[in-house]
This record gives C-alpha cells, sequence and structure tokens, in this order.
C-alpha cells in the first residue's frame, strides 16, 4: 500500500484544524481508526446488537460468535497457544489491573518483592503499589542508563529470592525505545520469576511472538490498535490463569452458583464477568487485519524508516532541543523532547493552531520525567498514515513555535 492508499481508509485525516489539515502525532495515545473498524462496530450495532453467551437466539449467536472469532483472531497475531489465554478486558490498564490483583492472591504474601522499571506508564505502577500496600510487599525500580535503556544486567541484580513477579514496558511511551524484554524473561525465568509485558506500544510497533517472548503475561489496549475504545487483551500462559483466582464475580464467569458455595467457569470466562464490549471486541479483526497488512508492507515500512531518520535527525542536531531515547538503532517513531527557554504546553497550544496535534505533559509517566529532571515533554508520535511531508511540516512549524517562545 501506498501511503496515499491508506491514508484513504481514514476519513478524520481529511479534517481542517483552525484552517490547517490536521496533522496527527498523537498516535502514542490513541490512534485513529480505519474505515474497516468503523463499518464493524456499526455493523455490530446496527444487524447483530445482541448479548453473548447466553440467548438461543440469531442475534446472540451471530454477536458471540464474531467475538470468539475474535479471540481466535487475536490468539493467532501474538502466537499464543491456545485461546484459553486470551482474555478480553477494556484496556492494558484494565487487563494489569487483574494480573496484579489475581496474581497477587494467589502468590503475594508479606515481604514478597516486585520489579518494575522506572520507564513504566502509571499503568504499569500503580496496580502493583496497590498490591504491595494489600500484601505489605515491596516494589523495587529497574533504573534506566544514560540514554534511557533498560539494562537487562541490572534487572538480575535486583532479583532475589523473594520476588515473585516483575513487570515491564516493551516499548516506552515516552522514550520509544524497544527493550529487549526477550533476555529479560529469560533472566527471571532463571531465578523462577514471572514476567508481564505492557505492549501498549510494543503491539503497534513490533512483532508479537508471545511464545518467542516466553513471557507469562503480555497485555495491550485496542485503541492504541485502529481498533474501537474500552477494548483491551490480557495474554497469559494457561498454567498461570488456571492458578488465579477471578478479579470479579457476576454473570458468565460462574460454574454453578449457590448460597452453599460458588464454582468458576473455566478459561478465559472466569476472568470476562458480566456483559461484555460486543459490540466493540470485534472491530479487533479489522484493526489487526490493518496493522498486520502494513507491517507486512516493504513501501510502508521504507516510509516509517524515512520519518524515523529525518525526523531524529532534526531533532538531534538542533541545540535548542533534548531529546530523549536517543539510541537509534532500537528506537520507533516516537520522539519525547523538551526546549530550552520554552514550556511543552506553550509550544503544543502554538503547533495546534498550526494544525498538528502533539501530546504535551508527563505522559501518565511522572516517576520517568522525574528521573529525567523534567516536568514534562512534548511528544510527537507517527502511525503508518503519517507521511514524510508531515514530517517536514511538523520540524518547520517546531522552528517557527520555538522562535515565538525563546
Amino acid at each position: 500500500m501506498s501511503v496515499s492508499e491508506i491514508r484513504a481508509q481514514f476519513p478524520i485525516l481529511g479534517t481542517q484544524v483552525y484552517g490547517k489539515p490536521l496533522v496527527y502525532l498523537d498516535n502514542a495515545a490513541s490512534a485513529q481508526r480505519p474505515a474497516a473498524v468503523v463499518d464493524t462496530w456499526k455493523r455490530l450495532v446496527e444487524a447483530e446488537n445482541a448479548n453473548i453467551h447466553r440467548a438461543v437466539h440469531k442475534l446472540a449467536a451471530d454477536a458471540t460468535e464474531a467475538y470468539e472469532n475474535t479471540r481466535e483472531c487475536v490468539r493467532a497475531f501474538i502466537g499464543a497457544s491456545s485461546a484459553k489465554e486470551i482474555v478480553f478486558t477494556s484496556g492494558a490498564t484494565a487487563a494489569v489491573n487483574l494480573v496484579a490483583f489475581s496474581f497477587g492472591e494467589a502468590f503475594m504474601h508479606e515481604g514478597d518483592e516486585i520489579i518494575v522499571s522506572v520507564a513504566e506508564h502509571h499503568s504499569n505502577i500503580v496496580p502493583w503499589q496497590m498490591l504491595c500496600e494489600r500484601k505489605k510487599a515491596v516494589l523495587k525500580v529497574l533504573d534506566i542508563d544514560e540514554n534511557g535503556v533498560l539494562q537487562p544486567e541490572a534487572l538480575r541484580k535486583l532479583i532475589s529470592q523473594r520476588t515473585k513477579i516483575a513487570a515491564i514496558c516493551h516499548i516506552s511511551n515516552v522514550l520509544g525505545l524497544v527493550n529487549d524484554v526477550r533476555e529479560m524473561v529469560r533472566i527471571c525465568h532463571e531465578s523462577g520469576v514471572p514476567v508481564l509485558v505492557d505492549g501498549a506500544q510494543g503491539i503497534v510497533h513490533e512483532k508479537v511472538d508471545v511464545q518467542d517472548l516466553d513471557c507469562d503475561f503480555y497485555v495491550f489496549s485496542g485503541h492504541k490498535l485502529y481498533a474501537a475504545t474500552g477494548t483491551g487483551v490480557l495474554y497469559g500462559k494457561q498454567k498461570w490463569l488456571e492458578q488465579m483466582p477471578p478479579y470479579m464475580g457476576g454473570g458468565e464467569m460462574i460454574g454453578t452458583v449457590r448460597f452453599s458455595g460458588t464454582t468458576y467457569a473455566p478459561l478465559p470466562a472466569k476472568f470476562e464477568a458480566g456483559t461484555q464490549n460486543f459490540n466493540s471486541v470485534p472491530t479487533l479483526v479489522p484493526a489487526i487485519s490493518f496493522a498486520d497488512a502494513c507491517r507486512k508492507d516493504p513501501a510502508v515500512q521504507q516510509e516509517q524508516d524515512a520519518i524515523l531518520d529525518y525526523v531524529y535527525g532534526k531533532l538531534t542536531e538542533d541545540e535548542r532541543i533534548t531529546l530523549y531515547g536517543v539510541p537509534r538503532g532500537t528506537k520507533v517513531p516516537l520522539f519525547s523532547f523538551a526546549v530550552k527557554g520554552a514550556h511543552h504546553e506553550d509550544l503544543a497550544l502554538l503547533m495546534d493552531k498550526m494544525g498538528i496535534a502533539l501530546r504535551s505533559g508527563q505522559m501518565c509517566a511522572e516517576p520517568l520525567m522525574d528521573r529525567l529532571g523534567v516536568t514534562g515533554l512534548l511528544r510527537a508520535s507517527f502511525g503508518p498514515y503519517n507521511t514524510l511531508e508531515e514530517a517536514e511540516y511538523f520540524v518547520k512549524c517546531l522552528d517557527r513555535a520555538i522562535g515565538m517562545l525563546v
């Protein structure tokens, strides 16, 4: 596909902002949706809207089939060994919380340890802090090096006999660096420590094979992968999910309910209590199809590489700008930076007036901001529908905005 063919699938990209063509560079927060995703959602709402796994009428059967076919689609996409290992959630945040609660209930005790990295999104920090508070456990933090890279050998030094789980991001939503999660998983497994990988950014930019990574849990959100909002995936190895108690109780996660005691449904239903988001979850199918096509298309990858090289070069050669996450060889087209003498939010507001949508602030990573010694940053994150011309326009407008403030 050419970039123009890709862009034709996203009607919103024809929008104008303050009389300027929209240049959407906030993809790390939420991607736009292709027409196939929107059409799937409309079809489900207009023609197949019925609760799943319950009634025997045709609408319910069709909705259930669409929902369960999505589970198999996700299984194949990430290389899981069984559809039982795929649990649908409302997003990566819900998936991490599920694991933090259920794994904690099954395996954590007072004095046990959890490892997270300083580069984590709040959603991969706070649930573990809450678990530590409940269980009187200890949270240990893996630091980054001077370039923002997580070092596997530093992880090895943190692991002790009390370490029960490690939670590490595949790609930092601030630094845009691909972490060596395969090696970190291997190191943890040497000591019998399971690993949860936050794949909210990783699933977008990397080919993910959970069996190759050998991670114990992998989580991601649909809305960053071009699917509808309110969708997410928890992959968990069956051996762990079977030992973990349910996160929530209610309909569909039960085997039998008696006042004398309740039994639970087999995987994955045990973790999917209540009415699921049956209109939105199936949008993962066209979203995955789109993402997979982009990943396999040399033309798309060439355009992304050209954008990465161009923007990386321009930001690193400008003495007014400090780019964080600098090793080019392990970077995706996601750039967080500070400008001397200019506040990140002021820059974002000026760039917005020029039609460019960026993210400014702490990006749900306050501990990382503290580690970097900044109060916030400006972030430009590119997707497969962004063009090199948009990247050039971004650089031109950034120079203009800096000139207006400094």
